[in-house]
Parts: C-alpha cells; structure tokens; sequence
C-alpha cells in the first residue's frame, strides 16, 4: 500500500568460514559445525545462535590462530555486516520490484558559524553552532529548520521530528559522512538531544571505515540509520570520477553544474559569509541552504541510479553499494553462489605483476576528422571468447556469472530503447550501466588481492590477448590506407583512409574486423571533427556538433590551478578550430590581466585534496621521506582535524617567479581584491610555462609522427 511502511521478522543464523572446524568447537552457541563440499581452504561452515555468539567464535579463532578476521592468512573469515550475512545464506536483495523513484529520498544541508578568530568550524568549539538544517525531499517537501528562531536543541529535536515524519527510505548528503552528520551528532550529545532518527526509534550509530579508491584511501565514520539508507553524494562523485575522470570538482556546486541540476535562480553565498549573512539577510541564507538541500537530491538522481541497481542484484544493501568496490560485490556474488551450494571456498592468491594494456601513441598533433573504433568489451569478451577464469573456480561459477550479467545487460539496453515510458527507460538505464559496471571489473577481479577465486595467471593472459589484438587493429588500419593516431586499451583513433564517406562506416568496421577471433565484436564508439593527440593518453577531441572534451591529467589534473586548466582549453580549442594565430594574443591577453590584478582568487588559488593524515604527513616529513607541502602546513593552522580527502584552498604571495611556495602560501579565504597580494611574476611565469608546451603545435598545422620527449618542467611547485 502506498505510504504503508510493512515489517516482516526473518530467521538469522550468522556464520563464519573455517579451514578447521575445531578451532571453534565448544564455542558458546554453536548451533551447527557443518562441512563443505569440494577442494578449497574453508571447508567448515559454522552456524550460531545469535551475533553475539558469533562474535565469541570470531574471538576464539583470532586468540587460536593470532590472526586478525580476514587477515590474508588467516584460517577463518568472518563478515562483519549482519546484513551482509543474512543477504548470502537468503539469497534475498533489496528493493525488488521498484524502481529508483519509487524511493523516498530525503536530502538535508546543515549551515553552521564559526566562532571568530577560527577559519573553520568545529563542533567541539562552544561558541560554533547550527544555524540551518535543510531538508527537501523527493515528493516535493521543502523546509529549513532555522536557527534564528530557534535555539540549537530545539533545531536538533525539530530536526529529528521531520524526519521522523517524513519517514524516508534514504537520507541524502553532500559530503555528510565527514560533516554534516559528525557535526549534528556533536552537538546533539553537547544538548543531550540524542538524534533518533531509525525507523525503529534507534539514535544515529556510527563505525570508523574507510573506502579505497583507486590509489586513495578515504577515511571517514560509516553512519547508519535502523531502516533507512544513509547515502553520500561526495562520495559518489569519487567513485564516478575514478573511472570518468570528467569532474571539475567535487563541491556540490560544481557537481549540480556538471550535471545539469544547478537552477538557473539558484542562490549563492560563499562559505565564509555565513554568519554574516545571517545577520544582514537571513532569508538569502536559508534560500542558499534549501537549494543546496535540492541539488544533492539532483546530483544523488544522476550518480545513485547504477547501486540501486546494484542492490537489487548483489548480497549488499543499498547503502553498502556505494562504498564497497565492484572486485568485492563480484566476490560476494561468487560466495553467495558458493555457499548456497555448500562448496567449500578457497583461499585468495598471494599478489603477483600483472602486464597492463596496449597504450601507443603514433602520431602528434592535430588530425581531421578522427573516428574511434573500439572492442565491445574487450577483456570479459575475451574471457567469454577464450574460456579464461579463475583455476580455483571449481563450480564453474565465474563464467557463468559473467554471460548472465552481459546478456541481462545486453537486454536491458534494448528494452531501454524499444519503450516509450521515460520512468522505464531510466530504471533500464540504470540496470545497464550497473551491469556494465560489473562486468568490465570481472577483469580487476583476477587480480584483486582480496578476493577469494582471483587469478593472477588468468589476468595476465586478458592482458596479453587483449594487447595482441589492439596491435592486429593497428596493423590493420595501416593495411587499409587509414592513418593511426592513438591506440588505448581496447580501441584506436585514427583517420580513415582517404576517400572514406560517413556512409560507409559500417562497411569499414567489417573490412577492420577481418581476422579478429571469434567473439570479438567492434563498434564505432565516435566520430570527431578534429583530434589534438599532445602525448601518451593526453588528448583533446571536437565533436561534430562544436563540443570540445580533453582527457589526460596533463589537460585535467585538479593540481593545477583554474586558470591554468581554463587557458589550456581556450589553446586547444585553438589549435583544434585550426585558429593558430590566436594562440599567442590569448597568452598575452592573460599576462596583461595578472599585472593589473584583473583575475580572482579562484581562478589562481590551487586547490589540494590531502592524501594522507597530518601525522603521517609529519613523520615522512621528519624522516626525510617527503618535502614539505604548502596545503599540509596550512592544514596544520586550519582549527580544525583534517583528515585525507579533505581540501585546502590557497595561493602564492611574495615576489619573483621562484618563491618557495610553502614559505608563501596563504589560503584562498585570505585574499582581499581591495588589497591584492598574490605574486604576479609567480603566476606570469606560469602562463609562460603554457605557451612553452604549445608553442611547436601554434606553428605548425597537421600531424607527424609521434617521438618522445622529455617533457619541459612545467610546475614551480
């Protein structure tokens, strides 16, 4: 029934995999100790009574073995998520039937002030305090809870009112594991007002986690609510980025304008005038408050979609879809299929090399018109084509796994396109682009040291087809008078062979093809007015309808300031509209406005994400390990802990282009445009620097082949 919230109570038996069931016999509660089936190294499956009771056998197995749960030696697992467990040994998943809208999504932004003298806020500080929660729902409810009439423990009880009223399946936030949700919580124990916010009437719980992505690791405080969904959009924006590498940044607002959620009318405030505002126009603040409320209901509707599909698939909740990587969603998978059939489960390999893709660049500069053919799916294509996986996958579940996802997803696409409902369309959209998401880390599984059927041997025999055949691509388009520009790992851009008409693109991929192995299938993946290729996975492409893309940390990289990455876009938009004498009068043109202080501090200040702890970053500092960086030793004055994945904002001071810059660093918050003190001659050189890298492609129009060269020193950092 609509707006009926029903409960139903299963029987739990949690468990832990054992390589000797004696380690845990006579454990108290130890409702079954039964074994596994097959080869593999946990061959005992111990059921108990209640969690608690298994916690007593994990407490045995780490006291008998001294190895931490899931140490990679250790002789038993143990999975901390009762949900998690009770998920595998079901075979049940979440929100079956529905579709992303039918969710009731709320999104809350908390504005708090900053006692003076401070630049940042802390919630252990007395005189900081809540001054707005907003709170904006997905059925339309829009409110702020106001601090300007209301004293802190009442916004904090009213706070917990709504949402106990609102009843909603997922609480949203930007960036509300690290803030909002610490911060409310503080202070919620400072006016012993504890935030009840389950379903159940529980308070707020919170664990200390971490999510690694990529080469970074993000610490943080996992916060859940009884019978909801705890959901971070900073945190999705990480994990969408890992992969897209399309984000100017992770701030909300950049998010909303990226993705097309930010209203036109939108009101903006900068952070460090909250209090301000609140004093001289508390409407505009609460107006700023709602809309940051609304956005990341709009950001969460773009980037959420894919693991709530996910959750309807894999034995993880919704929640845990978001933090937990696609390697450990197809490992449980795996353990699910494992345990249901009670097979015994072997032990993960111990990490080994694994050769990556063929990447090559061929020729340098500007190329017209570029078409990029690629391999659909390259690595599980091969997988399929030429029966790799895991030797330990005794079951033969691996391959299976991996045909069901991509014929489910192969069929959602269709039906995507074939129905005429925009609701349907999108929830398809959504189950393909979760299930591209699986099945192109069915490769990253192999060699992910985690899981418990990875394969090294395997992983690096994908890499090694794979590699033979991007080569056999190359080779072939030369052969057809088409003109290689750059290959990556499972596709070429190239300029086809002259005479060649849009029409006959088809025709092409066929004579391309000729020769591949069976089950290898091509698709012509773009079609580009232009391509710039500047060096190895660096380039920039101009669609036929004007639109310019640029990939590769050299264009992209979020180290480099604003105006850095702004010029290079306007350069090579240049060079790709064939504009080459307009190149230099913008490099001067941006000279000209440093030296009369025409340029705002954010488009100069450079922003840091930090990648590791301040004590860390103290101790390698110390041991001589790592120089010293100008965004730690701000973080060190910022008022408040810092912790990796957090930001720092600043920008150079002092004259002359070669300044230490940690000696003249200041944050952005810090500059007056009454009183402009960054360092002109620092930043001149730094445009200098750009004109320096595009000059050879300003005076020459075309392509020649690609040599290496030693990239000139670009940074004064």
């Amino acid at each position: 029934m609509q707006g009926t919230v029903l409960t139903e109570t299963a029987p739990f038996s949690p468990f832990l995999l054992l390589t000797d069931g004696a380690l845990v016999e006579s454990t108290a509660g130890l409702q079954a100790l039964e074994p596994l089936e097959g080869p593999g190294a946990f061959r005992w499956l111990a059921h108990y009574r209640s969690w608690a009771d298994a916690l007593g056998g994990r407490d045995r197995c780490r006291e008998a073995s001294g190895q931490a749960a899931n140490a990679p030696a250790a002789p038993y697992r143990f999975l901390a998520d009762p949900v998690h467990q009770y998920l595998l040994m079901s075979g049940r998943t979440s929100f079956g039937g529905l579709a992303f809208g039918d969710l009731r999504r709320l999104a809350l932004d908390i504005e708090v002030v900053t006692t003076e003298g401070y630049e940042f806020p802390s919630a252990a500080r007395a005189g900081d305090q809540i001054v707005a929660v907003a709170i904006a729902d997905s059925s339309g409810f829009r409110h702020v809870v106001r601090g300007d009439r209301l004293d802190e423990r009442e916004l904090l009880e009213e706070c917990t009112r709504i949402i106990r009223e609102r009843d909603p399946d997922v609480i949203e936030g930007h960036n509300i594991f690290r803030f909002d949700l610490e911060y409310l919580e503080a202070r919620a124990r400072r006016h012993d007002a504890p935030l009840r916010w389950g379903r159940d009437g529980s308070a707020l719980r919170s664990r200390v986690a971490r999510l690694q992505i990529a080469e970074r690791t993000i610490n943080y405080r996992r916060w859940e609510a009884a019978g909801r969904h705890v959901i971070d959009t900073w945190m999705l924006a990480q994990l969408h980025d890992a992969g897209a590498r399309d984000l100017p940044g992770f701030g909300l607002k950049d998010l909303a304008r990226h993705f097309g959620v930010a209203a036109p009318d939108r009101t903006y405030i900068d952070a460090s005038r909250v209090a301000q505002t609140l004093r001289e126009d508390p409407e505009r603040l609460m107006a700023y408050a709602i809309d940051d409320a609304v956005e990341t209901l709009g950001v969460a509707a773009v980037l959420a979609p894919p693991y709530f599909a996910q959750a309807q698939v894999v034995p993880f909740d919704y929640q845990a879809c978001t933090l937990r990587g696609a390697a450990a969603k197809i490992d449980a998978l795996m353990l699910r299929e494992y345990l249901h059939r009670r097979h015994a489960v072997p032990a993960p390999q111990s990490s080994v090399p694994v050769g990556g893709g063929h990447t090559v660049i061929c020729q340098q500069g500007v190329a017209r018109p570029v078409l990029h053919v690629d391999v659909t799916s390259l690595y599980p294509s091969l997988m399929l084509a030429h029966s790799i996986a895991p030797a330990s996958d005794a079951l033969g579940g691996f391959p299976a796994l991996l045909q069901h996802l991509r014929d489910f997803r192969v069929r959602a696409k269709r039906l995507a396109r074939e129905t005429a409902d925009p609701a349907e369309r999108a929830h398809l959209g959504a189950l393909q682009q979760s299930f591209k998401i699986l099945i192109n880390a069915f490769y990253g599984y192999l060699a992910f040291s985690g899981g418990h059927w990875n394969d090294y041997d395997a992983a690096n025999r994908v890499t090694s087809e794979g590699r033979a055949i991007v080569a056999s691509l190359l080779e072939r388009l030369t052969e057809l008078g088409a003109t290689p520009v750059e290959a990556d790992t499972d596709g070429v851009y190239f300029v086809p062979p002259p005479g060649h008409r849009p029409e006959d693109d088809d025709a092409l991929l066929e004579r391309i093809a000729v020769g591949l192995p069976a089950g290898i299938q091509l698709e012509l993946d773009g079609r580009y007015a232009a391509m710039f290729s500047y060096k190895m996975k660096t380039y920039a492409l101009l669609d036929e309808r004007g639109r310019q893309s640029l990939k590769g940390s050299a264009f992209r990289s979020r180290g480099i300031e604003p105006f850095y990455r702004q010029l290079i876009e306007e350069v090579v938009r240049c060079l790709l509209d064939g504009r080459h004498e307009e190149v230099r009068r913008i490099i001067d043109r941006r000279l000209d406005d440093f030296a009369a202080h025409r340029i705002d501090v954010r488009a100069f200040a450079r922003t840091e994400t930090l990648q590791e702890s301040l004590d860390a970053y103290r101790q390698k500092v110390g041991a001589g390990a790592r120089p010293v960086a100008a965004a730690y030793e701000l973080a060190a004055t910022a008022g408040r802990v810092l912790e990796p994945g957090d930001q720092i904002s600043y920008y150079v001071t002092g004259r002359s282009a070669g300044v230490a810059v940690n000696e003249h660093a200041k944050l952005a918050s810090q500059w007056d445009p009454a009183r402009p003190d960054e360092n002109v001659e620092y930043y001149q050189a730094k445009v200098r620097e750009i004109w320096e890298r595009f000059r050879p492609f300003a005076e020459f129009d075309g392509l020649r082949p690609y040599v290496e060269e030693p990239e000139p020193q670009l940074s004064l950092f």
